[in-house]
């Protein structure tokens, strides 16, 4: 039995004004051609755990009009973005008698919708109901749902090794690994790996090393980005991943929250081991947006006051930042788009993202605002794309939330300004090195 375990691939932006403008900046285009070239690892770790007598094929998928008809079923995952073409997809495949087994981030968020438009959904992680998928789809019992949320928290200790060998050679620049799952924090807006499974966790240390050596065993010097939602959020465990990363030689990057800068320990084992940038969500500048943002201990708010020292503090060890913005929260004007700037500019961050307040099905923030009628269409999930804009801002209109965001990303990406930054950072870094060689 032959199984395509099928990503729906791609950059998806609704706005083309936003697009095209986008495109015209060097920075912004290189990472949205590096985030479009990440492989899915949810499928390949299926396939890692499926029995030998299943024949397995991974394909990123584009363009939807070109349906393969060789597989005995699929495994198709996808996001909010691309659920609508992932429906049309499905519907092709079953047309052709080919089972659809939806799974992924959206089948969580969204099953009611979801399920309509497949012969299997399932719901929350993967691992802990694929191998009862896979016994039912040889007998030719699919269930309509596999829901793993019933079935207790899943151990990473029990992770199989992802099918690394299915990607095509020369096709992806990057490669991704996890070594944990969810985040200790709860943030309204996140739709991240929490929402399929709440419960925090990490995964062992060489259970993490076998997958880095087992993808250096079959690319020529890969560059790994680690699909965590907060590396770090455990620090033992971050330590001991940093010395076991020690001896591999391997550049990465990856994504945590800003409380890595009050370890300067750990960024040196960081910076040795291998880190050439993190991201972190800041968020905003300010404490009035971010004030009840984290549902748990309000722990993003509180931690504004700190966010200029800490940008420079870890880029002083040699690691970039690139530092995440949300226009559009709660208690943000049109004053917010000069303030965003003035944080950048002032703490010399290396990079930055900025993207929407986005309401994804699923979220409480979401539920939030759809109960206050602030969600422009429920049904537009192609626009949850973090750039594109489907609710009513409370202290601007939609106009002004579009056209200060566009304002922003001209000044943020101007070339000159990304040369400024990019300056700054090359001086950090030779003063790093000569601190090393010093040492």
């Amino acid at each position: 039995m032959k199984i395509g375990y099928i990503a729906m691939s791609g950059l998806r932006l609704a706005d083309a004004g936003l697009l095209e403008l986008g495109l015209s900046f060097p920075a912004v285009s290189r990472r949205a051609r590096e985030i479009e070239a990440l492989p899915s690892l949810g499928l390949l770790t299926l396939a890692g755990m499926s029995p030998p007598r299943f024949e397995a094929e991974y394909l990123e998928v584009r363009d939807i009009a070109e349906v393969p008809d060789r597989f005995d079923a699929v495994a198709l995952s996808t996001l909010s973005a691309t659920a609508k073409e992932a429906y049309v997809m499905a519907a092709r495949f079953r047309e052709k008698g080919i089972p659809v087994i939806l799974g992924g981030l959206h089948a969580t968020l969204a099953p009611g919708e979801a399920a309509k438009h497949a012969d299997a959904l399932v719901i929350g992680e993967g691992e802990p109901v694929w191998p009862e998928v896979l016994r039912d789809l040889e007998r030719g019992r699919l269930k309509p749902i596999y829901d793993s949320r019933l079935r207790g928290t899943y151990d990473l200790r029990d992770s199989p090794m992802p099918r690394f060998e299915l990607l095509a050679p020369d096709r992806y620049p990057r490669f991704t690994v996890q070594t944990q799952r969810g985040c200790p924090y709860a943030c309204e807006f996140c739709a991240a790996s929490m929402r399929l499974s709440p419960t925090f966790r990490v995964k062992p240390v060489e259970k993490v090393v076998a997958e880095l050596r087992r993808i250096q065993e079959l690319f020529r010097r890969p560059f790994i980005e680690f699909a965590d939602d907060n590396t770090f959020a455990d620090k033992r465990h971050g330590r001991a991943l940093m010395k076991a990363m020690e001896r591999e030689g391997l550049r990465w990057f990856t994504e945590t929250d800003v409380s890595v800068a009050d370890d300067e320990d750990l960024l040196r084992r960081m910076r040795d081991a291998g880190c050439q940038q993190v991201l972190i969500g800041f968020e905003s500048p300010r404490f009035g947006p971010l004030d009840g943002v984290e549902r748990n201990a309000n722990w993003k708010a509180r931690r504004t006051s700190r966010y200029l020292k800490a940008v420079e503090t870890i880029q002083r060890h040699g690691i970039a930042v690139n530092g995440c913005f949300i226009l559009g929260l709660d208690g943000d004007g049109p004053d917010s788009f000069e303030e965003v700037f003035r944080f950048v500019d002032e703490s010399g961050l290396h990079d930055v993202q900025i993207t929407y307040l986005t309401p994804f099905p699923g979220t409480p923030l979401w539920a939030r605002l759809s109960e206050e009628g602030r969600i422009l269409s429920e049904a537009a999930t192609e626009r949850y794309t973090l750039f594109d804009i489907n609710f009513q801002p409370d202290r601007m209109s939609v106009a002004q939330l579009r056209d200060g965001f566009h304002g922003l990303a001209r000044r943020l990406y101007a070339p000159e300004f990304v040369e400024k930054r990019t300056r700054h950072f090359r001086s950090l870094l030779r003063n790093s090195i000569r601190e090393r060689k010093l040492a």
